[in-house]
């Protein structure tokens, strides 16, 4: 039973699906912080410094802070920011995917154009034929 775990373990789909797995979250890690660090600072720029860390929606009467840290100590709150923040950093994520993938199929296309499929052994054979009776 152990030998049949480690070949499961070892083959080549299930190394493959962990280290897109690993690939996967670092590259989410640096979308976010791509995200948070540099196109959220810019766009909070561009509209006049404004700072989208800090909007929220308060959902309760008791909410009086002006940081999302204390109004969340205070009540229920809606962080759209960070709604919108983490659909970002989806867009950027799925646009590198379908960049990757496009990317794949092309090359596979080019591939697939460049080799042509030899003939099967019986069309050459048949040719080998045609070219004899020709030269009778």
């Amino acid at each position: 039973m152990l030998k049949q775990f480690r070949d499961f373990g070892m083959k080549g789909n299930v190394v493959d699906l962990a280290i897109g797995i690993i690939i996967g979250a670092a590259f989410g890690k640096i979308v976010e912080s791509m995200v948070g660090d540099i196109l959220m600072p810019v766009i909070g720029a561009m509209t006049g410094g404004l700072d989208f860390t800090n909007y929220f929606t308060s959902l309760s009467h008791s909410v009086t802070a002006n940081t999302l840290v204390e109004a969340k100590k205070q009540g229920a709150v809606l962080a759209w920011e960070n709604f919108v923040t983490i659909t970002i950093n989806f867009i950027i994520i799925a646009l590198a995917l379908f960049a990757v993938v496009n990317m794949i199929q092309r090359v596979k296309k080019k591939q697939e154009a460049a080799a042509p499929a030899a003939p099967p052994r019986q069309e050459i054979l048949l040719q080998e034929i045609r070219d004899l009776l020709a030269r009778k």
